[in-house]
């Protein structure tokens, strides 16, 4: 048997077959994932590009999805992320082979954790050549699969359509998340390309070279049988997960006998888009104190009465009936234990482990949270009216919370601005139309406890797994889901350092993204207990570095805020920038505070 490791195709990061149009090429395997999705109503595909992958990049645009090519890997599976968690679309995106890859894991564990539907295609060395020492070859299914729902290969072309619907099925079934998508580079490119890489490098009369000639001929037919037929590429059912009606009736029962119910809501109840409505009028139809997290952050707007922001561990101390909607007993609610073990637990989730994690639910049910929190709520008489007294308490509380920011957001610390003063100032700005981004420890955090976003899925944050680096691209991401609106992102000025090169990204395809950055030269969140109890702040301190000066040299609009009396200009500076569609940077000095002290989470 002869052996094909004696022929070898160029390296896809040689000069490939170029066209000056999309239209201009041959026909390959790109054009049948573009297909595929189309069908699925994917708006982009995010990529850092690489010969492995071209011609996924070159059917897509040609199928008129737009490609939107990043910094670095990492930042394009975020922007996928985003998408996902906005659209109710399995976001997608195209790394190359080998680092391409193993750049994309950190965003693959993040989506995971966060149960975010995203496919991640993976270029992969030529099929003759793996294992066998070829560029960037590794095993990358067994490289991903920890961090994915569902990871797969194709080598055949017949293949490809089927996989990549069940790729998007699989994403969305039950609970969501990524999944992964091995393609070989010599199964993407047009099918005459390949043979000619191939075949005419074992031209000759020898026994040997006609052996490897009839060797690779009937591969290639394998390979490219199918070629010429177009499958359906259309989406497979997925079914979402219904409620046990009996587990709906004894629910709604745990929450007739209440009189201080409160309901957490979190990320999994607002992931489908065309249900939010519905979990917002069920949430007032119910009438008990609303706590949201997440992904949940302004479901119901920055006014709602029943929305609470402050003294959740006291409320569910007090509580005599939780309801956990897509909300698990992790680090959060202090694995179980923020809520007394007497109080009935009403707990709804599509993740079984997440559903039981840490504490068993009085009531357990494994359905989709959001339609079953509304079949709950629909078995109930109404009971608003018994539960506003305890309402009433609870929004005192809350209302006195506000008035201590006031009064903080009032200091004049002598190093710098108050985290909170900023985030008063900058909560006058948003809008209707604004989307926040969250990347950061310590000022983030303070950023989750005073700004209000305005309405459902206004708020994008990494989820349990605490990413750092997740900015650059959920901005870019939010920013192409929705065109209309202003995107702010916060980061702190430890966090800006992991994706501030996307700011070239954004100049190149025109994106006006807001980032506010909190600069006290500082990994503060980490600082603040490290120096009290090992009195030693080593590997926490930064500079006051100008990052406002690096976004304008990328060709984006620099601003520097020193001064409290600033803050509104710079903010008005940076909006007129977005809305001209050029990305602005507002650098903030900001003061050393022990406001968030004990924040540490471990």
């Amino acid at each position: 048997m002869a052996d094909p490791d004696k022929t070898e195709p160029p390296s896809p990061e040689d000069d490939a077959p170029r066209a000056t149009d999309a239209g201009d090429a041959p026909r390959h395997a790109g054009d049948e994932i573009a297909r595929v999705l189309q069908a699925h109503d994917v708006p982009a595909l995010y990529t850092l590009c690489g010969g492995h992958i071209s011609p996924i990049l070159h059917g897509a645009k040609r199928a008129g999805i737009r490609v939107v090519d990043t910094r670095h890997e990492a930042a394009a599976v975020f922007a996928a992320d985003a998408t996902a968690r906005l659209t109710g679309t399995v976001g997608v995106a195209a790394v190359t082979a080998g680092p391409g890859v193993t750049n994309a894991v950190t965003p693959l564990e993040n989506a995971r954790l966060a149960q975010s539907p995203l496919l991640l295609f993976g270029g992969a060395a030529a099929t003759v050549l793996a294992g066998r020492g070829a560029l960037q070859d590794i095993d990358h299914v067994a490289a991903v699969r920890p961090h994915v729902k569902w990871a797969g290969r194709v080598a055949r072309v017949a293949e490809l359509v089927p996989t990549v619907r069940r790729a998007m099925a699989e994403a969305k079934r039950g609970t969501p998340g990524p999944v992964f998508l091995e393609v070989p580079v010599d199964l993407l490119y047009p099918p005459d390309v390949v043979r000619s890489w191939y075949l005419e490098q074992v031209k000759g009369r020898s026994v040997g070279a006609r052996a490897l000639e009839l060797y690779l001929r009937g591969h290639l037919k394998l390979m490219f049988a199918g070629f010429d037929r177009t499958p359906d590429p259309s989406p497979l059912p997925v079914v979402p997960l219904e409620a046990d009606r009996g587990d709906v009736r004894r629910a709604a029962a745990y929450l007739a006998k209440a009189r201080r119910p409160v309901v957490l809501v979190g990320s999994p109840a607002v992931a489908d888009p065309a249900a939010i409505a519905d979990v917002c009028t069920a949430l007032r139809a119910l009438g008990a104190p609303v706590y949201l997290s997440g992904m949940a952050r302004g479901t119901l707007g920055a006014e709602d009465p029943l929305l609470m922001r402050h003294g959740r561990s006291k409320t569910l101390r007090e509580a005599d009936c939780v309801v956990l909607v897509g909300v698990p007993c992790d680090f959060r609610l202090g694995y179980g234990a923020s809520i007394p073990r007497r109080t009935p637990v009403v707990s709804i989730h599509w993740d079984r482990k997440a559903l039981f994690l840490n504490r068993r639910p009085t009531v357990p049910i494994h359905a989709d949270p959001a339609r079953t929190f509304v079949a709950v709520v629909e078995e109930l008489p109404a009971v608003a009216e018994r539960f506003a007294p305890f309402v009433a308490a609870v929004r005192a509380r809350d209302e006195a919370r506000e008035r201590e920011l006031d009064e903080i957001a009032a200091s004049d610390p002598p190093d710098g601005l108050h985290p909170v003063a900023v985030f008063r100032a900058m909560d006058r700005h948003l809008d209707a139309t604004s989307t926040l981004v969250a990347d950061g420890g310590d000022f983030v955090g303070t950023a989750s406890y005073v700004l209000r976003p305005r309405g459902p899925l206004r708020w994008l944050d990494p989820g349990v797994f605490g990413t750092l680096g997740v900015g650059g691209g959920f901005a870019l991401g939010a920013k192409l889901a929705r065109a209309g609106d202003t995107v702010w992102t916060v980061y702190g000025d430890g966090s800006v350092g992991y994706s501030l090169a996307e700011f070239d990204t954004y100049v190149r395809h025109g994106v006006g993204v807001i980032a506010v950055v909190g600069n006290d030269a500082c990994w503060s969140q980490i600082a603040r207990e490290q120096v009290e109890i090992l009195r030693d702040p080593v590997g926490t301190e930064l500079r006051h570095t100008h990052y406002h000066e690096v976004a304008a040299a990328f060709g984006g609009e620099g601003i520097r805020v020193e001064r409290r009396e600033e803050l509104d200009g710079a903010f008005e500076r940076a909006l007129e920038a977005a809305r001209a569609g050029r990305p602005a940077l507002v650098d903030v000095r900001i003061a050393r505070t022990d406001f968030r002290k004990g924040s540490l989470s471990i």
